[in-house]
């Protein structure tokens, strides 16, 4: 398939960006209102309304409820190609410690029943922002471009299932199928910063719960029974030698225990043990290896251990790994030096050990797509941790509770980035 592709100059970036500081003080509202009201994996009703009512205003034609509570938004603008642009809106169970004026004091029930602090921790709230911005800067300018905007904000990226959900729901079907497919991410690089990279640039991840079947009775009397607390910590040791003795230092693999959940009371000794496993990988031949591993040492423990019966071993949240289009990369790359300045937009060496679901519209639509991230960190705050060594003690990364991108510049860059990012495409 051959993507249209339009030589964009900055001036004609500038040209639809030069309403930004016009609306700027909107989209700060919408921010800081996203960020007071986050909402868990398919339970963004709210910022899904919010979403939509954005759009709407904006003139594009709006589907709500598209897996769930994901929204789309069409605004057809002439002959030409169309371009999806998807932000992610879900937010983590995490109570956050950011002391902002706008840090959020939500709970809400989890998948599990449990009742749950709620955090934007993951930066999604700026993400809905930027596309909230760019789709309202493209919609006043349609003398700038040609071709069919897709706005898609997507539900339960943290959780696997939003993009996915959204195309079960018939998405490749209702709606007209993009030439190429943008998103973007902010990440705790000092704002301003745009990184990318061509080919693989994030993950394949697999989530495993292993159950470690014991037999329970009094803490006075072990003897009597096969502890899998004891097994559980003998199993997550173990666990660390897949990398460290079944891993080629050329093979990056993290392996990690996130959760190691058994008994209630110093003398019960309990009857099973819960582990929850993190598997990261970026080669096929290497995660069959190691999830072969993690099924094999759990197995022998128990064995060793005389469990009565064999743990029991299931698969929960999986990634793909996120790959871009490497001509469309650096097409995406040239535009935005074109319009920030090379300095500003570096290629990354490595792929990133996180994961995303966003690659999945591209590789099952059978289209190209192009993932980048945008830095949030306060360029200050960075640069005085960088100078200390100091910079994975003091800046926060995304998923801990004092996440929270800086406000400016990193809400305009993000818009830029989209905008210049659409141009390229659809620029007239």
């Amino acid at each position: 398939m051959s993507t249209s592709m339009t030589t964009i100059a900055a001036p004609q970036a500038n040209r639809v960006l030069d309403g930004l500081q016009e609306i700027t003080a909107a989209l700060e509202d919408l921010y800081r209102d996203l960020h007071l009201h986050p909402e868990l994996s398919m339970q963004e009703h709210r910022t899904a309304a919010k979403a939509a009512e954005q759009l709407e205003k904006a003139g594009f034609e709006v589907t709500t409820g598209v897996g769930v509570t994901g929204v789309v938004g069409l605004l057809r603008n002439g002959d030409g190609p169309t371009v999806m642009l998807r932000a992610d809106m879900d937010a983590l169970p995490v109570k956050e410690a950011t002391g902002l004026p706008y840090a959020s004091t939500v709970t809400a029930t989890g998948p599990d029943g449990q009742e749950v602090p709620v955090m934007h921790a993951c930066g999604h709230d700026m993400h809905v922002t930027w596309l909230s911005g760019a789709a309202n800067l493209l919609a006043k300018t349609p003398d700038a471009w040609k071709g069919t905007l897709m706005a898609v904000f997507q539900p339960a990226e943290e959780t696997g299932e939003g993009a996915q959900a959204m195309i079960d729901d018939k998405l490749f079907e209702r709606f007209p199928k993009p030439e190429v497919v943008l998103g973007q991410h902010v990440l705790p690089p000092p704002a301003g910063e745009i990184t990318y990279r061509p080919g693989i640039t994030q993950s394949e991840e697999d989530n495993i719960e292993v159950r470690l079947i014991g037999r329970g009775g009094h803490g006075a009397w072990p003897e009597a029974t096969v502890d899998p607390i004891v097994m559980a910590a003998a199993t997550v040791l173990r666990l660390q030698t897949v990398v460290s003795r079944e891993t080629a230092a050329e093979e990056p693999v993290v392996v990690t225990v996130g959760a190691l959940q058994a008994g209630s009371k110093g003398n019960v000794i309990p009857d099973d043990a819960l582990l929850k496993v993190n598997v990261r990988t970026f080669d096929e031949e290497v995660r069959k290896r190691v999830l072969a591993s993690i099924e094999r040492i759990a197995n022998a423990e128990a064995s060793a251990a005389g469990a009565p019966r064999p743990p029991e071993i299931s698969y929960g949240e999986h990634f793909a790994l996120t790959t871009n289009d490497p001509k469309q990369t650096r097409h995406v790359a040239h535009a935005f030096r074109e319009y920030f300045g090379a300095g500003k937009v570096h290629e990354l060496e490595d792929p990133l050990s996180v994961s995303e679901d966003f690659g999945s519209f591209g590789s099952e639509w059978g289209v190209p797509s192009i993932f980048w991230y945008v830095g949030g960190t306060d360029p200050a705050l960075y640069r005085r941790a960088e100078e200390a060594g100091r910079i994975a003690e003091d800046v926060p990364t995304n998923h801990s509770s004092k996440f929270a991108p800086v406000m400016h510049p990193t809400l305009e860059v993000g818009i830029q980035t989209l905008v210049t990012a659409t141009l390229s495409y659809l620029g007239t």
